[in-house]
């Protein structure tokens, strides 16, 4: 798997190979492997969370001692995965994607895995649907941890609804707030128009998150760029 072929910012295709392969390979769960090879095969395929940005939030969720948790943003559920087998036996994901037909491509894998239990997969509005758990009193930091790869123009709106589900010490984790790099791209550069809003929406909302008191934030390279928001207030 070359670097140009891959969710990494890595310039060098050799030291990422040397990182999956030396350290994220050989301690990947066999459905695992299976999963990502499935899911190589989609034309969209570059929509799935990276294998060594799966790994660490693998063990982030075992650090945290995660029991429920919230992911927005499904595919065919590699990233999901890797959460439901972080979590203990009685563990929980609320999973939320507008497309079910992308989630069912993983869901013999989750099920082989014996995950399935740990799952309950939502279609629909993120918004909506998160609308509906805020509304209920019982879910009020109730998550320790929640995992956002959906669409990139609404994570300050899943920001507001998240922090109120996540209790405090909890951390939300936003994928793809380095945009391949366009974050920084100058407005001469030649970049398509898809590109050019997405990479605005993202410095918007890295910017409202760095200046957020409610959170401590980390940003990360690792794959194209994952901002870890720790709640605190």
């Amino acid at each position: 798997m070359a670097a140009s072929d891959s969710k990494t910012l890595l310039k060098s295709d050799a030291v990422y190979k040397y990182i999956l392969e030396t350290s994220v390979y050989p301690r990947e769960h066999e459905c695992m492997r299976e999963l990502r090879l499935l899911t190589a095969q989609h034309p969209r395929s570059m929509m799935a969370s990276s294998p060594d940005e799966t790994q660490f939030i693998g063990m982030l969720l075992k650090i945290l001692n995660a029991w429920n948790t919230l992911e927005i943003g499904v595919f065919t559920g590699y990233s999901l995965l890797a959460t439901a087998l972080a979590l203990p036996s009685d563990g929980k994901i609320i999973a939320i994607d507008m497309n079910r037909e992308y989630y069912e491509i993983g869901s013999p894998i989750i099920e082989k895995a014996g995950m399935a239990h740990k799952v309950d997969f939502r279609e629909g509005s993120a918004l909506a649907i998160l609308n509906e758990l805020v509304a209920e009193e019982k879910n009020e930091g109730n998550f320790d941890f929640a995992f956002i790869d959906a669409d990139k123009v609404n994570f300050l709106n899943y920001h507001e609804r998240v922090l109120k589900l996540l209790r405090i010490g909890g951390i939300i984790a936003y994928d793809n707030t380095l945009w391949s790099g366009f974050v920084v791209a100058s407005p001469e550069e030649p970049l398509s128009e898809r590109d050019r809003e997405l990479a605005h929406a993202t410095r918007e909302f890295n910017k409202a998150i760095a200046a957020d008191p409610r959170v401590e934030v980390s940003h990360l390279s690792i794959a194209d760029g994952l901002t870890l928001c720790r709640r605190i207030g």
